[in-house]
């Protein structure tokens, strides 16, 4: 719940921004938002134990508030304020480029009230004539709508997976849930998926289904059936997600499990080789005329069409039914030992250097990588030459105080607009590791001073002290579309000079893709696995990396996180 409140409240300031409120109210709900958003406490146990004033940043007015959200499924103040704003207008603010303050003036001055308003600006000229609204932010305008109109109703993985998990805890609590799991696209690893699917056996359906249908969070039923049921369940992505849920035999629970997963495609292979053996296959089961084969696992279904058990994540009919595709080695969590993509209090992290690593070593990791931002990063706290040559210091002294894990000084520099990095070599030098990034300037069209992001990463990989490129694509999930980028250049140039590329496991970027870390394979590029943590509870969540590597097939022999301490300093060092 703590993050769906935190999205009320950026909802609020976004509206409060609009309608002209005035500022240090805006910047209250805004900061609030970001207090739920970074509580490691569930916000619903401290409203009902009366502790919600003790945290640092809410009040009288906004633990109200939250205790009204949490009571009623709403607040008064965000009712009254869509009320006063044109239903279309917060939509407006989907599209990059276009904030609160904008969006007020696109509405006050052009009568704008929606994205096809604002579409007949563009194509009007009227939205040029607005004061600092030249043609290069107006066709950055024009790019972000095709993006939201393009990106659909689909939900970022990271949003959808835990909505998951918590209506399985809700239902798996009761005696009667046997075997709750999770299908669907979901379960392949999809970055964004359109609904949720929920499998479970259980020999009392009727009841399991009446229990899912009043989860406290459902926003609306769809269906509710002997052992069948639907919900939807806000997203705060301005839509709401679908949640599926099917009781089935426990003897069919491996057919279930295997036709709800999916996809489409690879079912629909399955049943041709059923077919031509003289079987029939469905979400009950194989079988042969009516007697049932197999069913009660997957593995079943696969072994008895001579196929190797087929790993959710790339059943899309594309390289598994192939007879020289290789399951066996397929990267998972347990092959990382470390992390090399972290932040602390010294820019935008919530925790120290300390707290980091002693987390960390909790954990089981052998190494990490302290990689703070660096001075451009300026909304970030980036650090300046002089603050980053203490900070190192720092890490140095931290490691000399830990056991059993190395603790790495290093920093994610960024890749300037003229290709430069935002360090000189001479401090680059002093670092142990070095992540370069893009973090603005980000358009695909070179001026004068400014490179592509493809020269500029190019650029990057050819300076000797980087080891890593951050995000290469720069996208964020519904929010932001990736950089033009050439990106079979970028994966040879990384394979030549023995540079790893990232696949960055929060789920708002999930970049690198599937698609280019099969392109990074072709061209021999290493990898790098890492959780951009900003703070210890982030720590180890390379779940939703981990699969996007899978579907491209990704093994641990490419992965530099996989390597012990000794050999990825002697990487480091070779490098």
């Amino acid at each position: 719940m703590n993050n769906e409140i935190a999205v009320i409240f950026e909802q609020i300031a976004d509206l409060l921004e609009i309608s002209g409120s005035d500022q240090f109210r805006i910047n209250t709900y805004r900061r609030t938002a970001r207090t739920i958003q970074n509580l490691t406490e569930e916000i619903s146990e401290l409203a009902q134990t009366g502790n919600l004033q003790t945290i640092s940043g809410i009040g009288k007015s906004t633990a109200a508030k939250i205790q009204e959200y949490i009571e009623t499924g709403e607040i008064a103040l965000l009712s009254e304020l869509k009320k006063t704003i044109p239903p279309g207008l917060p939509k407006l603010l989907s599209i990059q480029g276009l904030g609160p303050k904008t969006v007020a003036v696109i509405h006050k001055q052009l009568g704008v009230v929606d994205i096809d308003g604002l579409k007949q600006a563009i194509e009007s000229g009227e939205l040029q004539s607005l004061p600092r609204m030249g043609a290069k932010s107006v066709e950055k305008i024009a790019e972000g709508i095709k993006f939201v109109e393009s990106s659909g109703l689909r939900t970022p993985r990271g949003i959808a997976f835990p909505i998951a998990e918590a209506i399985m805890e809700y239902l798996g609590n009761r005696k009667e849930v046997k075997n709750i799991q999770i299908a669907g696209s979901l379960r392949r690893g999809m970055e964004t998926v359109h609904d949720v699917d929920i499998l479970c056996t259980s020999t009392k359906p009727k009841e399991v289904v009446k229990a899912f249908v009043k989860y406290p969070d459902t926003s609306r039923i769809l269906a509710s059936g002997d052992t069948k049921g639907s919900i939807t369940v806000a997203s705060g992505f301005d839509h709401e997600l679908q949640i599926d849920l099917r009781v089935v035999p426990q003897e069919s629970l491996g057919a279930a499990l295997q036709y709800f997963t999916g996809s489409k495609e690879h079912n629909v292979r399955l049943r041709e080789m059923a077919i031509k053996k003289s079987l029939k296959l469905n979400e009950w089961g194989l079988f042969d005329g009516d007697r049932m084969i197999a069913g009660k696992t997957e593995a079943q279904i696969y072994e008895a069409l001579n196929l190797p058990h087929i790993p959710p994540e790339l059943r899309e009919d594309q390289v598994e039914f192939n007879s020289k595709t290789k399951f066996n080695n397929l990267i998972t969590e347990k092959d990382l030992l470390g992390d090399l993509h972290l932040h602390t209090t010294a820019s935008d992290g919530v925790n120290t250097i300390e707290e980091m690593a002693d987390a960390a070593a909790r954990l089981g990791h052998k190494f990490l990588a302290i990689t703070d931002h660096s001075g451009s990063s300026s909304i970030a706290n980036g650090l300046s030459p002089e603050r980053l040559a203490k900070h190192i210091r720092s890490v140095h002294k931290v490691n000399e105080s830990m056991k059993n894990i190395t603790v790495l000084a290093g920093c994610e520099c960024d890749i300037l607009p003229d290709g430069s990095l935002d360090y000189p070599d001479s401090l680059l030098a002093d670092c142990d590791i070095v992540i370069a990034s893009i973090h603005s300037a980000m358009s695909g069209k070179p001026t004068k001073g400014k490179l592509s992001p493809t020269d500029r990463t190019l650029a990057a990989i050819d300076n000797p002290h980087v080891n890593i490129i951050g995000h290469p694509t720069g996208r964020l999930l519904g929010q932001r579309p990736p950089m033009e980028i050439d990106i079979k250049r970028i994966t040879i140039a990384a394979a030549a000079s023995n540079t790893a590329l990232e696949i960055n496991s929060s789920w708002q970027r999930l970049d690198l893709k599937d698609l280019h870390i099969k392109q990074a394979l072709k061209a021999g590029a290493l990898l790098a696995i890492n959780t951009d943590a900003h703070r210890t509870e982030n720590l180890g969540r390379f779940a939703h990396g981990v699969s996007t590597a899978r579907r491209a097939l990704l093994t641990p022999a490419s992965v530099i996180n996989c390597m012990t301490p000794a050999k990825l300093k002697h990487w480091l060092t070779k490098r």
